[in-house]
């Protein structure tokens, strides 16, 4: 038999020669006409300081046009119910392919919202146990605790041929728990905490806040709605008026000819105050919420969300509300042990969506853990799980600081994860500062030289080796290697902690040293979080700087969050003898064109929506009246467009000379923002800087102890030893600073480390070590004194 020859042309066909993502003229935010080739199916770092415009190149412009240019393919109608997305400020963007972001936005704080639920494990659970959970209470519904139970008759008219009137009876049974709806939890009114039961209405009985006795809409409602006596005191109310006072359905009402909602006391409250985000509330209103409200654990389903059905059916005497509650890595041993060949391909897809889980370092999690209490780098990495398994092939993975939260044990594992991803055959982008990973890119873009308006160029593109020989500031500090102290400081006393037992802590014991430098580490899921935050004592004495994000929409600033605004426009108006809400874009003096923004939203429906500057006052924002004021020969725009080390010289001497203004803003040149303008909106912040302007209101705090969750996220190598110099001075000013961290160079730095493990979640909770960090090196008796003694070369 014969075989006919090879007649291929063995020429290169023209389809492969398109094997790069070419970006000519980038201008998003500080970019500076930026042209760079990336390979594909390559593995490509972005690195540079903080603000060299890193993210506006990655996620700005190559994600953003990906995305978008995917969107344009639905029907119009489809667009409809998506987000709009402008094209990026770029000449040319060539060589793009499907863009998969993995970013570190949190997952939705909603009360119902599961680590579960977000990864689809519920689902297959559910369905799991509707085949073959004993006793067999109905289909998967029966067992989510998003779904109520639902039980109707009555007749209906069946519109076919002849006209009849058929009676009909709908029952669908749902595994929500009736008391707490599938949240877990039941809040508790404290109703002394809402009025004075000794007063009158007309004596200004309520003590809830903003609550004025003269609000037409709040307080005058319930004073002149004709339901309620209201110059009785509220404790001498009949049984019916204390009924309407607190429970009445909504009902009309006039008052004084105005028609107005009556509603009763608590719904209002729960509606106005408990359905908002306790952590967006004000800090005033926020308290008075977590005065008033207590939430205690379900009693009816012991905080496992699901109805007594749901928990009554069992697979070998577990049920779907133990299996949620397990550690993953134990749910995964559980599952590999079913063996039921009707629903063996149900099964194969939980096994393999829980062993990533254990492959990405999550085993530690359970899949009740709501999904809002996962910090930053758990998200990213819960996002990570639906792409692990993925068939796709050339698609370009997009991730913003992957190894934010992990310890240098757990990054050995994300790298390997980076790579599988790129040997598949995808383009695998990277924004990333740990040299660890950094040195397993194929190609590596520099971004700076400086921050913001001193970066957005390209400094180097190439190799590894070509980084550290270059001339750039990610090479000169690539490898830099903090070094042990040679004198650690000592203690003024200690923070005793006994019996600490939050999450996956087993009754630790430990002191933890004030006047110094300590420094909490251990692998990501240990317990370090639960030991700082969940018990050390928050209070007047105690400064807690976490990683949640900071919220402010376009109109917010570097300024305005601060609280620097205030004395600016006091300054100003003070000089000018006008008032100071003249000098606010969000107040008098804001434009009447933009409202303030300083540019125009032009919303084209299905279309991208199309920004342009404001004609009117030209981007300044504010009113040209209130321009023609002028503070030590500048107004008002020209200082909020000052970067911050301009204003501090600014305020800092001669006739502008401003005090309050000056310690502000000394406060964030000593974080490292000295090259942020102050009207820059927060939007356009990376999430170091967001960190570290959060840092810098926090340092005007009275406190005497600092705890801080991470302070090197997204921090450059450049950036860590400014950070360790604030550090350094806060300790020497008397303060007390206990770190959550996983950088090594502030582990060297620090004068006392508690090491948690030896593993995660049931696996960890436990001490470790205790010393100082020339002790954890010499010991190298846990994961992180053989890391850190590799680190400082010991």
């Amino acid at each position: 038999m014969t075989t006919k020859p090879d007649t291929r042309s063995t020429a290169p066909h023209v389809s492969d020669s398109h094997d790069l993502i070419r970006v000519h003229g980038a201008r998003v935010n500080n970019l500076k006409d930026v042209s760079v080739e990336i390979p594909k199916r390559r593995l490509t770092v972005f690195t540079g300081v903080s603000g060299s415009g890193k993210s506006s190149l990655v996620f700005s412009t190559i994600a953003a046009e990906s995305q978008r240019m995917i969107n344009e393919t639905y029907s119009a109608f489809v667009q409809g119910f998506m987000p709009t997305l402008a094209r990026p400020e770029v000449d040319v963007l060539e060589g793009l392919t499907t863009a998969i972001i993995v970013d570190q936005q949190r997952l939705g704080a909603d009360p119902r919202s599961t680590v579960g639920t977000v990864t689809d494990a519920n689902a297959m659970l559910r369905i799991l146990f509707s085949r073959l959970g004993t006793p067999h209470i109905g289909p998967p519904g029966a067992y989510a605790f998003n779904v109520p139970s639902v039980r109707a008759s009555g007749a209906i008219t069946v519109e076919r041929g002849d006209r009849k009137t058929v009676k009909a009876t709908f029952n669908r049974t749902g595994g929500m728990c009736t008391r707490c709806e599938g949240r877990g939890t039941v809040s508790d009114i404290d109703l002394t905490q809402l009025y004075d039961a000794s007063k009158s209405l007309a004596e200004g009985a309520f003590t809830i806040p903003g609550w004025k006795s003269d609000s037409f809409w709040t307080v005058r409602v319930y004073a002149e709605s004709g339901l309620l006596d209201p110059d009785k005191p509220i404790s001498e109310f009949t049984e019916q008026e204390m009924r309407d006072f607190l429970h009445r359905e909504p009902t009309k009402v006039k008052v004084e000819g105005v028609n107005l909602t009556y509603e009763g006391l608590i719904p209002k409250i729960q509606k106005s105050f408990l359905s908002k985000d306790k952590e967006a509330m004000q800090p005033h209103i926020r308290a008075f919420v977590e005065r008033a409200v207590t939430f205690t654990t379900c009693p009816d389903c012991g905080g496992t969300r699901l109805s007594e059905g749901a928990r009554s059916s069992k697979i070998k005497r577990i049920s779907i509300a133990d299996a949620c509650a397990m550690q993953i890595s134990d749910l995964a041993t559980w599952a590999g042990g079913l063996d039921e060949p009707s629903v063996a391909p149900l099964l194969a897809a939980l096994r393999h969506s829980l062993d990533s889980f254990v492959e990405i370092g999550l085993g530690y999690l359970s899949l009740d853990r709501p999904s809002g209490t996962l910090s930053g780098g758990e998200a990213q990495r819960v996002k990570m799980i639906r792409h692990l398994g993925s068939s796709l092939t050339d698609v370009t993975y997009v991730f913003d600081e992957p190894t934010i939260g992990l310890h240098p044990h757990d990054i050995e594992r994300m790298n390997r994860l980076l790579l599988r991803l790129r040997d598949k055959g995808n383009t695998v982008l990277v924004v990333e500062h740990k040299p660890e990973t950094i040195v397993i890119a194929d190609h590596i873009v520099d971004l700076g030289p400086g921050a913001g308006s001193a970066g957005g160029t390209v400094c180097f593109e190439g190799t590894v080796e070509g980084l550290r020989a270059g001339d750039t500031v990610t090479g000169r500090h690539f490898d830099d290697r903090a070094s042990l102290k040679e004198a650690v400081r000592e203690p003024t006393g200690t923070l005793e902690i006994r019996g600490a037992d939050t999450h996956n802590l087993r009754d630790v014991d430990v002191d933890i040293p004030l006047g110094v430098l300590t420094v909490v580490t251990g692998v990501a899921g240990s317990g370090k979080s639960s030991l700082v935050h969940g018990s050390i004592p928050p209070g007047e004495n105690v400064v807690s700087v976490d990683q949640g994000a900071i919220r402010g929409s376009r109109r917010s600033n570097p300024a305005t969050y601060t609280g620097l605004l205030d004395p600016i426009r006091k300054a100003f108006a003070k000089a000018n003898g006008v008032k100071p809400a003249l000098f606010s874009a969000n107040s008098e003096g804001a434009c009447p064109e933009c409202n303030g923004a300083g540019v125009v939203y032009t919303d084209l429906g299905m279309m991208a929506g199309v920004t342009t500057t404001c004609e009117e006052c030209e981007g300044k924002r504010f009113q040209p009246a209130v321009l023609k004021y002028r503070f030590g020969g500048r107004d008002i725009s020209e200082v909020l467009g000052m970067s911050v080390t301009e204003a501090q010289e600014f305020f800092g001497e001669g006739e502008a000379r401003t005090p309050a203004a000056h310690r502000v803003l000394g406060r964030l040149v000593d974080v490292g923002l000295g090259y942020v303008s102050l009207g820059q909106p927060l939007t356009t912040l990376s999430g170091g800087e967001r960190q570290r302007l959060k840092l810098a209101t926090h340092m005007a705090d009275k406190g005497g102890v600092y705890v801080l969750d991470e302070p090197t996220a997204g921090l450059h190598l450049a950036d860590v030893r400014q950070l360790l110099g604030l550090l350094d001075r806060l300790v020497d000013s008397g303060k007390s600073v206990v770190v959550v961290e996983h950088h090594q160079a502030v582990m060297a730095h620090a004068d006392w480390i508690i090491d948690l493990g030896p593993g995660a979640g049931h696996d960890g909770g436990t001490v470790v070590f205790e010393g100082t960090p020339a002790g954890l090196v010499a010991g190298r008796s846990t994961l992180t004194g053989e890391h850190l003694a590799a680190y400082v070369g010991a």
